[in-house]
């Protein structure tokens, strides 16, 4: 997949006209189990955390409720990372990014570049496309609802209610090499803010895997 054929549906953009993504693909990554170095990216960012009431996270709850979530019930991805402390341990690179969305308060989603299908799009669901998931420990294959926001690729939907919950089949893991990374903006979060994020995420990157060809794309409306 090609980070300039990555794309935002107009009707996705009308809910919120502030709504812009920063992408950036990684490749030639070298992740690891969660180290001594990810422990300490997690824990400086949650002893900085902010309160889940933060206006940067109640912009985000706002978003939600546009398209008709209940972001009580399904709560935006930095907002649920605010709840969770200390930070969970998943593997270094998705602590490296969990530890940026934690510490400038932004929605950052991980996916490995090597199980896409065409290009990755934020749509508006039309109910029809497949999401895999577990329940209870067995995989299972759900559906959005009609009118919500979704990023999907040719296969079926990557992340449900904007940054919400990943599928599956995309997730980072310590086999993956090529990676696209997400960072989502609303306001009251700045363009200069959102682009330190990626700065620091690429760095922290850097530590992992010192080899890394990194390329990044701000995407706003098509």
């Amino acid at each position: 997949m090609r980070i300039e054929d990555i794309w935002i549906d107009e009707a996705v953009t009308a809910l919120r006209p502030d709504f812009e993504v920063l992408l950036m693909t990684v490749r030639g990554l070298a992740n690891s189990p969660s180290d001594d170095r990810s422990r300490a990216w997690l824990a400086e960012a949650a002893a900085g955390a902010v309160s889940p009431d933060h206006e940067k996270v109640e912009a985000w709850r706002a978003a939600y409720r546009a398209f008709g979530a209940k972001p009580q019930r399904t709560r935006p991805s930095v907002d649920a990372l605010l709840r969770r402390m200390p930070l969970p341990e998943i593997n270094a690179v998705v602590d490296a990014y969990n530890a940026v969305s934690v510490k400038h308060v932004l929605p950052i989603g991980g996916e490995d570049l090597a199980h896409y299908s065409g290009p990755a799009r934020l749509v508006r669901a039309t109910g029809e496309e497949p999401f895999d998931t577990v329940d209870r420990g067995e995989p299972v294959t759900e559906h959005p609802e009609i009118g919500e926001v979704v990023w999907r690729d040719d296969t079926g939907v990557t992340c449900r209610r904007w940054n919400w919950r990943q599928c599956v089949r995309t997730r980072i893991t310590e086999s993956t090499t090529d990676a696209l990374f997400i960072l989502e903006r609303l306001a009251p979060l700045e363009r200069d803010e959102l682009t330190a994020a990626a700065s620091e995420l690429a760095e922290m990157l850097r530590e992992i895997s010192p080899g890394i060809q990194v390329e990044s794309r701000l995407v706003t409306a098509r």
